[in-house]
């Protein structure tokens, strides 16, 4: 080890007594590569550590803490909702006599030094601030963390005397106790228990045991789900065991993550470490299942931990058995070394979609038959299920659960008989992209490779071919028949398109130096001035030309750059920028949807543009509707702005005209995309119809249905809470609480609707694929998730939405979540590609949907950042045109920027704005075609209006006041700014080829190489940060006199009390009023999904009767809900 030569490492405190702790990410907190990184410091100091990942409810950490028996709770929330959410936590501790549990939780720079203070009085043991990390360091944390919790939870067996008869009520906390006490005195145990259970009552065991990795976790899960679904009235009792690491004595009990179903008041589960090494069991599992049939359960499931060839222990404790197997065991030879299969009732080959399944089921059939001597058995007669455990409602699965079920109920006389599953005999994959498509990256590399092999080559022969010319002009009569024959030849190798270029590059370029650069769009004359007048008088050029005359440069030039608006579109995808409309967007989300639409009233005040960028609240980004307890209420507007119906889509953008050419836009969220694009389409619609209705005189139409509705059934009508602010109109709000098509006549509103929707421009990030390797902010399984952004394009194919991207690829969050820019751009880009292989797949039309697909940046401050953009627009265009034949605008890539979250640090928050706009310009020299600024403060606070003032003034300041802006193609003819570019194309075609190494970005997705690689990048920048090889100025050089702790914001948004009853009124009313409707239309919803339709289309129509959280629950019990994973 000799790379540990001269580092010091930090004392680790090594607990007395066994700490169990539970972490996790609080409710809606998708980032969970922090809460990550502590876990495994706390496994490595020697404890047990049961992790939930992101998105965990308070309810549901603390039923797990209590049936876990944890002596902590360890939770990282950053996402505003955590004065709510630590004191729930702890009130519920309370209310459950678990009050021992302390309540440990850390959120960077969002939780406030007074917060911290008012968590510590109302008993939350310790909330770290990031400067405790730079004072105490992680692992310095981490001991105080676990010296704080070094405590016993059960003294010993005798002092139970409560608990062992309160297991018979099914107490949680008792049962865990029981088990605790178990683990820690079995002698002890056993003689305080047996005198209060002399006889316990016979509960079926199934044992689950298998490989390593094999989704056995996963496979529980399906199983439960199965189980407390067919069986309403019965209860189910989990042990599963992990590995504790003989090194450490830590353990990592990580089975819950990978499980949706078990927060349910009918399961119970406990996780145990084997707290020994080479054993696939605890010793103390004997224990645990006989508290666990004193407790009255009717199934009992004990998982083991991944074992090797020759382990059968769980025989010893199971009625029947199931034996869990991948594909990939090895020649088929290794079959006769797995004992499992000579005892194992059922086996499932899981993960099933690999390779070599089919092979792997007939070898394991045969070798089942030999150990069992079944040689006349017929395949089909085997209990040999292949599965696919990590898919929902998966045929094999059902079939497995129906066999064990079955068997289980002829073995033990339980009640558990259920019909034989009518499903095919195996799994099959649903695959996003067919397998013969699988190399599409490396296709894609090769093709981009080859035309800049052929650049070359024309580039070379244009030279040969200019140089030939010369001397023939130079020798004038005395030329050579030799030099004719081979200008005749090199003419004949150079491409004809390129020769006709080069032709008429001068009387192009002198087009581009008149005062007027003039054309014609559909016989019109469209004039456009070339030249922009500087102070001095000098005329700037808006596209400076190249000043290079030989003819291989300018072949190389016009095959690799070329102007803006000219394929491979390198420097842009318009000939020129659009008058009067500055790439700013104006940012806002916060508290409801009137506050936000106040907030961008005054950012946009006489702005020429109204290009909205919208921050979803994470109530809203998870697809759940406010609530009170037991569920979120507190996290009403604290990190955005809360959307939950059709009405607050219509109050949000109020006052704006959504079908206005000068109007954008853009909405950050993924999971529930579907639903809030339905409710955004239904508020333009509408917008459309009321003006329609004013043009008309039908006012009083629309003030009868309202009537009808709200008044005459004794409820308020939904309104625009407080004054409207300078400049709003007033549109959109007419028919609040009602449809346009309750009003005008169905074919009037048909038409309003098609107009509307066609003319709408606008982003919906929707990007589910960057979220499952990055962000986190999935709520739907992959497979469905990915269903429905290709129903969201069919229809927008079908109803000719041209103006509105359906999906902007992201790369932001992969690179806030620690990823460098080769990286960010090679994922991004290659994630593109997959959402054109799989609509291809589904039959649309690249030239179709090709258009309705945008890009979503970060930019930071390193080099490569300067040409993100020209390189993307690069590999965009020559793959689309190379490769899948598309059409010109179809090739045009179009990108939105927004600058780097990342470098936005809590100390010195002013140098924030310094950073930002060395970005900003960046990004306005590249050609972006939108940008956000960040606000400085957001590393601390939501952004206040001051904060988002200043943040928009950077850009409109480059804009405005900048003179080299007055140029749109700043970046061409620079030496460096061409090297990277060629850099970062072969860096990003490099990573293409390993992602088609791991199976395409799906298969890399499954063995988590885009995570992996994600944190390993983010670490290394933290690693660097912290040794300070990496300056940052204000962080970790040039620091002021005080250390520049991190600073505390002069403003704090959070949700007012009035806001947050305001939406939970709105939520229950809406529920009330809509409650038949509501059902109708769910169930339409579920129809669709089920029989294979557009599930977008039915969203469009059950969107103006149901809530957010109504649809969120329909789609999760037809599509599935996310499975988590480490």
């Amino acid at each position: 080890m000799l790379w540990y030569t001269g580092m010091e490492k930090d004392p680790v405190y090594t607990p007395k007594n066994k700490v169990r702790i539970v972490t996790a990410a609080s409710l809606f907190d998708g980032h969970d590569a922090a809460i990550n990184i502590m876990r495994r410091i706390m496994q490595g100091s020697g404890c047990e550590v049961i992790h939930l990942g992101h998105d965990r409810s308070v309810d549901e950490v603390v039923n797990c803490a209590i049936q876990e028996d944890a002596q902590a709770i360890a939770m990282t929330s950053y996402q505003g909702g955590h004065m709510e959410y630590f004191k729930y936590m702890k009130d519920l501790l309370d209310e459950r006599d678990a009050s021992h549990i302390r309540v440990f939780g850390g959120g960077g720079g969002t939780i406030l030094p007074e917060e911290i203070e008012e968590l510590h009085a109302y008993g939350i043991e310790r909330i770290y601030h990031p400067d405790d990390g730079r004072t105490m360091g992680l692992q310095g944390m981490i001991n105080d963390l676990i010296e704080r919790c070094d405590f016993q939870t059960v003294e010993s067996a005798s002092s139970l005397k409560g608990e062992f008869k309160a297991i018979r009520q099914q107490d949680h906390r008792a049962i865990a106790r029981c088990i605790t006490a178990a683990e820690l005195d079995p002698t002890g145990f056993n003689q305080a228990f047996r005198s209060d259970h002399k006889k316990l009552p016979e509960v079926p065991v199934l044992g689950i045991t298998g490989t390593g990795g094999a989704g056995k976790s996963s496979m529980v899960d399906e199983l439960v789900r199965r189980f407390i679904h067919a069986f309403p009235e019965k209860r189910i009792g989990l042990i599963s065991v992990d590995p504790s690491k003989r090194k450490t004595g830590g353990a990592l009990l990580g089975d819950r993550i990978r499980m949706n179903a078990i927060n349910d008041e009918r399961v119970y589960m406990r996780s145990l470490a084997t707290r020994q090494s080479n054993l696939a069991l605890s010793k103390h599992v004997s224990e645990g299942l006989d508290v666990l049939r004193a407790s009255g359960f009717d199934l009992i499931v004990l998982e083991t931990s991944g074992i090797g060839q020759s382990d059968t222990e769980i025989m010893d404790h199971s009625d029947v058995s199931l034996y869990v197997m991948t594909p990939e065991f090895g020649a088929a030879t290794q079959l006769e070394k797995i004992d499992m299969l000579d005892f194992a009732d059922v086996v499932a080959i899981n993960k099933f979609d690999k390779r070599g399944a089919l092979d792997a089921i007939r070898d394991v059939r045969k070798q089942f038959k030999r150990n069992h001597d079944l040689w006349e058995a017929k395949d089909s007669e085997l209990p040999i299920v292949g599965t696919i455990a990590s898919q929902f409602n998966d045929p094999g699965t059902n079939k497995l659960f129906d066999s064990l079920m079955n068997c289980l109920a002829e073995r033990t006389k339980a009640p558990f008989e259920v019909p034989a599953t009518k499903s095919k005999e195996s799994s099959e994959k649903l695959f996003v992209i067919p397998p013969k498509r699988t190399r599409y990256l490396s296709e894609i590399a090769e093709q981009i490779r080859a035309y800049n092999e052929w650049t070359e080559e024309q580039a070379q022969t244009a030279h040969e071919l200019q140089s030939l010319q010369q001397v023939q002009r130079l020798l004038v009569d005395n030329a050579s028949d030799a030099l004719d024959q081979k200008t005749k030849e090199v003419r004949m190798e150079l491409d004809p398109k390129i020769m006709e270029w080069l032709e008429q590059w001068p009387a192009l370029k002198a087009r581009y130096e008149k005062a007027i650069y003039s054309f014609e769009v559909r016989g019109k004359e469209i004039k456009i001035e070339t030249h922009k007048e500087s102070l001095s008088h000098l005329q700037i050029p808006k596209i400076a030309t190249p000043r290079i005359s030989g003819w291989g440069d300018l072949t190389r030039w016009s095959l690799q750059e070329n102007l803006p608006g000219h394929f491979p579109y390198t420097a842009g995808i318009y000939p020129f920028k659009r008058e009067g409309e500055d790439p700013a967007r104006m940012f806002a989300g916060e508290g409801g949807p009137e506050r936000t639409n106040r907030r961008f009233h005054y950012v946009s005040h006489d702005m020429p543009a109204k290009r909205l960028s919208t921050a979803f609240d994470s109530v809203t980004l998870y697809g759940r509707d406010p609530d009170r307890r037991p569920d979120i209420y507190g996290k009403v507007g604290n990190s955005g702005v809360s959307v939950c119906s059709v009405d607050d889509a219509k109050k949000l953008y109020s006052g704006f005209d959504l079908c206005d050419p000068t109007s954008s836009v853009s909405m950050t969220i993924n999971g529930p995309a579907p639903i809030i694009l339905a409710f955004f389409l239904n508020a333009a619609t509408d917008q459309r119809c009321e003006q329609y209705i004013r043009e008309h005189g039908l006012e009083e139409g629309v003030e009868k249905v309202l009537r009808s509705k709200w008044d005459e059934q004794g409820m308020a009508r939904p309104k625009y809470e407080g004054d409207l602010p300078e400049g709003h109109n007033g549109l959109g709000l007419m028919l609040l609480g009602c449809s346009g098509d309750e009003v005008l006549p169905r074919d009037v509103y048909e038409r309003l609707k098609a107009e509307a929707m066609s003319q709408v421009r606008g982003t919906v990030q929707a990007d589910i694929l960057k979220e499952d390797q990055a962000q986190n902010t999935c709520i739907f399984s992959t497979e469905f998730a990915l269903r429905l952004m290709g129903d969201v394009q069919e229809s927008f194919i079908e109803r000719s939405v041209r103006n509105f991207y359906s999906v902007s690829i992201s790369g932001y969050h992969i690179a806030e979540a620690g990823a460098n820019p080769i990286t960010q751009l090679a994922f991004t880009l290659a994630n593109g590609f997959t959402y054109v292989e799989y609509y291809l797949s589904r039959g649309m039309d690249l030239n179709q949907f090709g258009p309705n697909l945008s890009f979503f940046f970060s930019n930071g401050i390193d080099p490569e950042y300067a040409v993100i953009g020209r390189v993307a627009r690069r590999i965009w265009a020559k793959a689309m045109r190379e490769k899948y034949k598309a059409s010109s605008r179809a090739q045009m890539l179009k990108y939105h920027i927004q600058t780097s979250g990342r470098s936005l640090h809590a100390q010195e928050i002013d140098f924030n704005d310094i950073r930002t706009t060395l970005q900003a310009l960046y990004a306005i020299y590249d050609n972006c075609n939108s940008l956000h600024t960040n606000a400085y403060d957001e590393a601390i606070t939501t952004p206040t209006e001051h904060s988002v003032r200043r943040a928009m003034a950077i850009q409109l300041i480059i804009n405005k006041e900048l003179g080299l802006t007055k140029n749109e193609n700043p970046l061409q003819g620079s030496f460096i700014i061409e090297a990277l570019t060629d850099l970062v194309e072969e860096a990003v075609l490099t990573e293409f080829d390993r992602i088609t190494e791991r199976g395409g970005v799906i298969g890399a997705m499954e063995t988590m190489y885009q995570r992996s690689r994600i944190q390993e990048e983010s670490l290394h920048y933290e690693m660097l940060k912290h040794t300070g090889e990496f300056p940052i100025i204000g962080v970790n050089t040039f620091l002021a006199k005080n250390g520049s702790p991190t600073l505390t914001p002069g403003e704090v948004i959070r949700a007012e009390q009035g806001e947050k009853e305001g939406q939970l009124l709105q939520v229950e009313t809406m529920h009330k009023r809509y409650e038949a409707e509501s059902r109708e239309a769910i169930a339409l919803v579920k129809k669709a999904a089920v029989d294979g339709e557009n599930v977008f289309e039915s969203l469009l129509d059950a969107v103006k009767h149901c809530t957010l959280g109504q649809l969120s629950e329909a789609l999760f019990e037809v599509g599935g809900a996310y499975r988590r994973n480490m």
